[in-house]
């Protein structure tokens, strides 16, 4: 019985002589547990996209970034990774309490490598598991059902740049963020955005934008 094959999978599978390639990978290749190779990847990483699925069954990707070991490993079944401020829309978190199962996607960009990961998550509201995380709203705890390592070969080799200045970290002020100083939204910030908006001064959304496009760091 697979894990991963559905008579949708089996039927391209066959139509393309790939079922038994696709049984040997199973096989070999996907995990119930998160093993020392695996979790040396995952804590490694600076990004990852999660996969979650909406309130009317649309699957949905988001990126998440931090520094490299934001996501924890917690043991063989578990990991567990911040939400930090957003947008508010907490648009993979509120999907997340409707709709456990999710999946994860870790790139190494260089070597190159991936990594897939399956399970189901639950919205940690609070608790020692925040923590963990400097200036996280909420945590995401994640019990592990498939995990394997993907084949590279389509990975592009990319090498990073910068770190993002918005990660959260102890003992550094989290710079505000910029499109919170657009004109016409002060409205709707929450009092310490206001408060940090009207020390630094609006810009316009065109500002923003040209920012945006040119690769300002500070868009």
């Amino acid at each position: 019985m697979s894990r991963l094959y559905g008579p949708q999978h089996r039927e391209l599978q066959d139509r393309f002589a790939s079922r038994a390639m696709a049984d040997r990978i199973e096989l070999i290749a996907v995990k119930t547990e998160i093993d020392e190779t695996a979790r040396t990847f995952i804590e490694s990483r600076d990004m990852f996209f999660l996969s979650s699925v909406d309130h009317r069954g649309r699957p949905t990707v988001s990126y998440k970034g931090g520094d490299p070991g934001f996501v924890r490993v917690l043991d063989a079944d578990t990991i567990v990774f911040p939400s930090y401020d957003g947008n508010g829309m907490h648009y993979s978190t509120g999907n997340i309490a409707a709709h456990p199962e999710i999946g994860c996607l870790f790139i190494d960009f260089e070597k190159p490598l991936r990594l897939r990961l399956q399970g189901r998550a639950e919205v940690v509201k609070e608790g020692p598991l925040l923590d963990f995380f400097n200036e996280a709203e909420l945590a995401v705890k994640v019990a592990v059902s498939e995990i394997w390592i993907n084949c590279p070969r389509y990975v592009h080799r990319y090498r990073k740049e910068a770190a993002s200045r918005y990660v959260p970290r102890a003992g550094a002020e989290t710079p505000l963020c910029e499109w919170k100083r657009i004109d016409g939204l002060q409205d709707i910030l929450r009092p310490h955005e206001l408060a940090a908006v009207e020390k630094a001064g609006n810009i316009t959304e065109e500002e923003w934008m040209t920012r945006v496009a040119s690769g300002d760091e500070k868009a």
